[in-house]
């Protein structure tokens, strides 16, 4: 067998031990059913790397463990060169990721080495032309005519340089990069390889690049180091603790049910006093009761307008709150800001218009997504209601958009203000950790349930579950939230879909005209935290609240799915932190697994996430532990919550907050205090 043969057999994976079995075959010459006088075929030149390997070969048998041995290292040659460039690319990203988040580098999407060094140039003050020339903008006279580009000290430069060269050379320990703990180790493997090879292109390291090391020194050395909190060894890629801003929510008692502003010297008393915590800015709820509260369309925004304009004076930002739903309950149990009274009218005369529970009560906290579009208003649809509202408010102020004043709108979607059915009402009896009752007996959700149920060619299962418990029942008592209950069943997950969807029909209604309305401003969704029996297999509490996300189903992924086509920002409630261990266990709660699930998906979804919390008063744990949430330690992406409000019952000067908690609070959130550095 010449060399060409045993080449060809070599590369070719099938040519292996061809002798064994191919003689078999009925079509292979060497079968004795075969003429012996067939032509052998030519074998094929080789090309490319095999032409460089035939050199190599020689007249060695493929067969012989010298071949298979290179054959094998050349595979693994592959293999690292593959990890060392996926190593590369992965350090080169987060980099990357890193100048654009932290340092405000505006790199383009597919950016090269040389835009990061054009970025750098830039910051450092330089100028940099298109055709890559790079120079100071007043370059002395003298280094202009020698050609040079300017540094203000070259010989100390070089000086620097040669002593870096010195200190460490090229196999010393404390020259490695830095590796990733999450790597594997073959990509371990990679980066030894890969530090190996620098030895070789050392000779290329000093004419091959427009910027040579001094000048790279000289560079990174007029740096501007970033604001940040990590002490000693802080360089311009530092990783900064980011500023979130922090907003307050302005209390309710600065505005009565006529719309009167009361209190004006008291309300300039609590806007100082935030601004000598360094708040951002104030979060105004916007009641629709008040508004609209006594004809319909006749909207009353005189105590408003005196508000804005006291804010205005301290120049604060402002958020406002388009709040469809009740206000609270005294003593007496009168809500101490109702629905408008025109509503509760009609309600007397049609009290389908608000949710109804199994056993027929009705919830007067909000209205019906029923009737979304029945015009049971005065001949408008509950969606015309709410659009109107806010396009009133948007024309009322039209002024407070112009100048900025106004950043951003909250559009309220249920019980709350939050996106959720009223399925744990405090008014019907409900305590921690009930599961709730399902909120869809009022007859325009129960004519829904029967279209879907004919649609889905089941019409017996328009009907609620009759095995859900009441509102104070726990999963294991009931036939349908047990362990391999019946939300599991076909009648069940039709239902909880309906349910679910019911809710998100409700947002993207609503968010529609919330968008025509507030046309460029930005616009908030409360999503609740919802986190008591998170640890058992039917998520019972959720599922009657509206968020269909057993241990089999992503129940937030479709709602995130509406808000991200409306392009919303999502204000998480962080709930649930005060609840001892012990309750937490009893209850099988999950608050920080919850929050994973929830953050975790909206920032995969594209989706801006802030935080709102859902206590009065923080100690020093429930601080950090609230930062902890809102900027995560060890997230890879290095996100966080775009802001957070700090929501509060009564006025901060008259209520029982430790300032000195609640400044340090506002502190970590602006970065001054690093989260990572406080001992909680």
């Amino acid at each position: 067998m010449n060399d060409d043969q045993s080449l060809r057999q070599d590369l070719d994976p099938q040519s292996d031990h061809s002798s064994d079995y191919l003689p078999h075959h009925p079509h292979h010459p060497s079968h004795p059913l075969q003429p012996q006088q067939q032509p052998q075929p030519q074998p094929r030149r080789p090309r490319g790397f095999a032409a460089t390997a035939a050199g190599s070969v020689g007249p060695t048998s493929p067969s012989t463990p010298t071949t298979n041995k290179g054959k094998r290292e050349r595979e693994r040659e592959k293999e690292r060169t593959k990890l060392r460039e996926r190593l590369r690319r992965s350090i080169t990203s987060r980099m990357l990721a890193g100048l654009r988040q932290y340092g405000n580098f505006p790199l383009p999407a597919r950016a090269d080495m040389n835009d990061v060094l054009a970025a750098l140039a830039r910051e450092a003050g330089w100028v940099v032309e298109a055709d890559g020339n790079t120079y100071r903008q007043s370059p002395p006279p003298s280094q202009i005519a020698m050609g040079m580009r300017s540094v203000e000290s070259p010989v100390s430069s070089g000086v620097r340089a040669t002593k870096s060269l010195e200190c460490h050379p090229p196999h010393n320990p404390s020259s490695v990069v830095r590796i990733d703990e999450s790597l594997s180790p073959a990509s371990l493997d990679s980066v030894v390889i890969a530090e190996r090879d620098t030895t070789k292109n050392e000779k290329f390291s000093s004419g091959g690049s427009p910027i040579n090391s001094v000048e790279a020194d000289q560079l990174m050395q007029e740096l501007p180091i970033r604001p940040g909190n990590h002490g000693i060894g802080t360089t311009a890629f530092s990783t900064p603790d980011p500023y979130v801003p922090l907003y307050v929510t302005l209390a309710t008692g600065f505005i009565n049910n006529y719309c009167q502003l009361v209190d004006p010297e008291g309300l300039r008393q609590e806007l100082t006093h935030m601004q000598s915590l360094s708040v951002d800015g104030v979060v105004v709820d916007c009641w629709w009761g008040i508004v609209e509260g006594w004809s319909p369309q006749k909207y009353v925004w005189s105590g408003y307008r005196g508000l804005f304009n006291i804010l205005r004076e301290f120049k604060f930002k402002l958020q406002v709150v388009m709040a469809f739903h009740e206000y609270g309950r005294s003593e007496s149990g009168e809500a101490l800001i109702p629905l408008p009274q025109w509503i509760l009218e009609i309600g007397k005369e049609n009290q389908d218009i608000f949710f109804t529970d199994r056993e027929g009560r009705r919830n007067t906290e909000c209205l019906s997504w029923g009737i979304d579009k029945e015009r049971v208003l005065h001949g408008r649809t509950g969606v015309e209601v709410y659009f109107d509202f806010m396009r009133s408010f948007r024309t009322e102020f039209d002024d407070l958009f112009a100048e900025g004043l106004i950043s951003a709108v909250e559009i309220g979607l249920g019980s709350s203000g939050e996106l959720k059915y009223p399925s744990f009402s405090g008014r019907m009896g409900w305590r921690y950790p009930g599961v709730g009752e399902f909120q869809c007996y009022d007859r325009y959700l129960q004519q829904s349930l029967r279209r879907a149920a004919k649609l889905r060619g089941h019409s017996f299962w328009a009907r609620g579950p009759d095995n859900a418990g009441e509102y104070n029942s726990r999963p294991h008592e009931t036939g349908f939230f047990c362990e391999r209950g019946d939300y599991d069943s076909y009648y069940g997950r039709f239902f909880l879909h309906w349910y679910a969807q019911s809710l998100i029909d409700h947002a993207d209604n609503v968010l529609s005209l919330a968008s025509l309305a507030f046309d460029e401003t930005k616009i908030i969704v409360k999503v609740p935290a919802v986190y008591w029996w998170y640890k058992t297999s039917s998520h019972a509490a959720e599922l009657t609240s509206g968020y269909y996300n057993p241990t089999n189903q992503n129940g937030y992924s479709p709602v995130f799915e509406v808000l991200k086509k409306h392009s919303v920002t999502v204000k998480f409630v962080c709930s649930g932190l005060h609840i001892s261990s012990q309750d937490n266990d009893e209850a099988l709660a999950d608050p920080e697994g919850l929050s994973w699930q929830v953050l975790n998906l909206a920032w995969d979804q594209g989706l801006l996430v802030a935080g709102e919390n859902a206590l009065s008063c923080y100690d020093r744990e429930g601080c950090m532990r609230i930062v902890e949430m809102v900027k995560p330690r060890n997230d890879p992406d290095h996100r966080h919550f775009s802001f957070f409000v700090y929501q509060q019952p009564a006025p901060l000067v008259q209520g029982a907050i430790c300032f000195s908690e609640l400044d340090f609070f506002i502190k970590c959130m602006h970065g001054e205090i690093a989260g990572d550095l406080v001992s909680c």
